[in-house]
């Protein structure tokens, strides 16, 4: 990779957060529009979202959930509601009917054209959302998932080499470089069934999509150059289907799905699949290099996929990378939680302290993977609209973490983690860079 590249690279991991914040809030009036300007404006409450410290979500969330798991966000010129709790978060989450995701109604009439509009299952609403999941679902089942299973284990050991190859003289390597970003963007690759002269390309450009720093409009131009790209290989895939995901789309259903319902599907896939499972990639390994009990567990298992499986899945609901869900729009007037909610209003869901809510179990800001709760967690979402990749991003987890520890038994951190750089006010939650010393 090249350093400009790198460089392009690095700053798309801090921009994701600025791109993701401007859709977030880009509800407009009826009439005229809101100054996204105002973001810069917003009191401190109205971030707490997105604020954390180190892996933990901010002191302040937790207690707001316990205290008041529906309130109102102190956001200008709108009425937007935050949920923290863990019941209230599934009540939202799971009322297709009472909420939308519509893409329209985040950009409103900005300007904003057809050929900018992402699509896909998070921002499409019933009866297209359901008809375009049900094409789906049969390709993300692990009957048919597990066809990746030999390529996903070759991938993480292909970059496990390039990891040791890449250390300097010390044996220092940057992890999120060299593995935690390329295992997930080349399995999206296998996937979609990206030709393999592409995929140093592909690789990069699914990163450098959120390079957006120059505002909304630029923020649009950005997801519309990504969008194009797609719909080339989209064409591809119409003219010559493969056998990854688009391929058998086309084959199994022609016509009937249309290029850009594709190009959505693919979009989806690739902001779903690539920064979320990075992220934890690289928070994960932070996890086991300051639990040596769990790094030691896993590196010495005679079964490492019986011990990866919990220990992912508490992994998930202890980090919750991707913090808030995608934000609602209330249909109708709606109860939650005892809060009336208006027809109009915006609801941000918080996935990351609602999977810390004392309702799902004793001492949930604990990581612990032999934890007993008393319901799923939320790190995927919940109802409709819940990531419909889920058991894919497992699949890779449970394939690279022990990979990882026996191919480095003495794996650590090559700078003492108070100068690890956390991402600020990000949606997706992550460190930019994780050195480690791989010898």
């Amino acid at each position: 990779m090249s350093d400009r590249s790198l460089r392009s690279v690095r700053s798309a991991r801090s921009a994701i957060a600025a791109w993701l914040t401007r859709l977030y809030f880009a509800r407009l009036r009826k009439k005229g529009g809101l100054d996204l300007s105002v973001l810069s404006k917003l009191p401190d409450a109205a971030l707490l979202p997105l604020r954390r410290e180190g892996l933990d979500p901010v002191a302040e969330i937790g207690e707001l959930r316990d205290r008041e798991p529906v309130s109102r966000l102190p956001i200008p010129g709108m009425t937007v509601w935050l949920v923290t709790g863990y019941d209230e978060a599934k009540a939202v989450l799971g009322h297709g009917s009472a909420f939308s995701n519509d893409f329209r109604n985040l950009v409103g009439n900005t300007g904003v054209t057809d050929d900018q509009n992402p699509g896909g299952l998070g921002f499409t609403d019933p009866p297209d959302h359901t008809r375009l999941r049900k094409m789906l679902t049969p390709e993300f089942t692990m009957r048919r998932l597990s066809r990746l299973t030999p390529r996903i284990h070759a991938i993480v050991e292909e970059r496990l080499a390039d990891l040791a190859k890449a250390a300097d003289g010390d044996g220092a390597v940057d992890l999120v470089e060299h593995f935690a970003m390329p295992v997930p963007a080349l399995v999206i690759c296998e996937l979609l069934g990206v030709p393999y002269e592409d995929r140093d390309d592909f690789q990069q450009f699914s990163v450098a999509r959120f390079d957006v720093f120059g505002g909304a409009g630029a923020s649009f131009s950005a997801v519309s150059q990504s969008l194009d790209y797609l719909r080339g290989i989209v064409a591809e895939q119409r003219r010559n289907p493969g056998d990854g995901l688009l391929g058998m789309l086309v084959r199994e259903y022609g016509d009937s799905i249309t290029d850009e319902e594709l190009t959505g599907l693919a979009d989806g896939v690739l902001t779903g699949g690539l920064e979320t499972t990075a992220s934890m990639l690289a928070l994960g390994t932070l996890i086991l290099l300051q639990n040596p009990e769990h790094f030691t567990a896993l590196r010495d298992a005679e079964d490492p996929e019986a011990v990866a499986a919990p220990f992912v899945d508490e992994l998930l609901r202890h980090l919750t990378v991707v913090q808030t869900a995608f934000p609602r729009f209330a249909r109708e007037d709606v109860e939650i939680g005892g809060v009336q909610i208006s027809g109009g209003d915006i609801v941000l869901v918080s996935l990351s302290a609602a999977d810390r809510d004392a309702r799902l179990g004793e001492d949930m800001d604990l990581f612990d993977p032999s934890r007993q709760v008393t319901g799923s967690h939320l790190a995927f979402g919940y109802g409709i609209h819940r990531c419909i990749g889920a058991e894919l991003g497992k699949m890779e987890l449970r394939a690279a973490f022990p990979q990882l520890v026996r191919r480095f038994p003495e794996l650590k951190l090559a700078v003492e983690p108070r100068d690890l750089e956390f991402r600020k006010l990000s949606i997706v939650y992550g460190v930019d860079t994780l050195p480690v010393y791989v010898a």
